[in-house]
């Protein structure tokens, strides 16, 4: 008698990658609300309103923190206060397209509690979408608009201490940033909210 061999099926591609945890994907794609997926690169923030449709998703919305230079936003396009403003710019174009919910995808991320990741979401709710999210993983109204890293800037100026960290950025924009982040914040609801 012959000997069969038992052959284990292998798991799809993006998961032995480790891209995709198909069990959570399941469970976004049967809320039936279009997903807010939200990833982080080394210089940007992007952020994708997501259809799942049968023959394939159809991307609805494509904003990254790139697109905050178009309003103004002279910092930095990875830090927290650019994550919020490219969220609420994103709300605002979801808005317009009649998206009244929405539900998070962030992927393989772990969900920190005050992250970039949260901060998005936050501006995604700020545009007047309705996205569940828990309170205690939003970040606080302070670091939103960045006087952490002003606090930081004066810090180090105030010590002589040399660093890249700021240098593609014009001085007077970290001394002033919480300002310059209301000032970014009206322009883009004023032109794309039309508030």
């Amino acid at each position: 008698m012959s000997r069969l061999k038992i052959l284990k099926r292998r798991p799809p591609r993006r998961r032995r990658e480790g891209v995709t945890d198909y069990r959570v994907r399941l469970k976004l794609v049967k809320s039936n609300l279009p997903r807010l997926v939200i990833r982080k690169s080394n210089r940007y923030i992007i952020i994708q309103l997501v259809e799942s449709r049968v023959g394939g998703d159809k991307t609805l919305i494509t904003v990254t923190s790139k697109h905050l230079l178009d309003y103004g936003w002279r910092a930095g396009t990875k830090n927290l206060p650019a994550a919020y403003l490219t969220g609420f710019l994103a709300g605002l174009l979801a808005k317009k397209k009649g998206v009244e919910k929405a539900v998070v995808d962030i992927g393989l991320y772990t969900p920190v509690s005050g992250s970039r990741i949260f901060a998005a979401v936050k501006g995604f709710t700020d545009a007047g979408i309705d996205v569940k999210v828990g309170g205690e993983k939003l970040p606080r109204e302070e670091r939103i608009k960045g006087t952490h890293i002003q606090e930081y800037y004066q810090m180090i100026r105030e010590r002589n201490i040399e660093t890249i960290q700021f240098s593609k950025s014009p001085e007077d924009v970290y001394t002033r940033l919480a300002e310059h982040f209301e000032e970014v914040r009206e322009k883009i609801a004023q032109r794309v909210g039309g508030a």
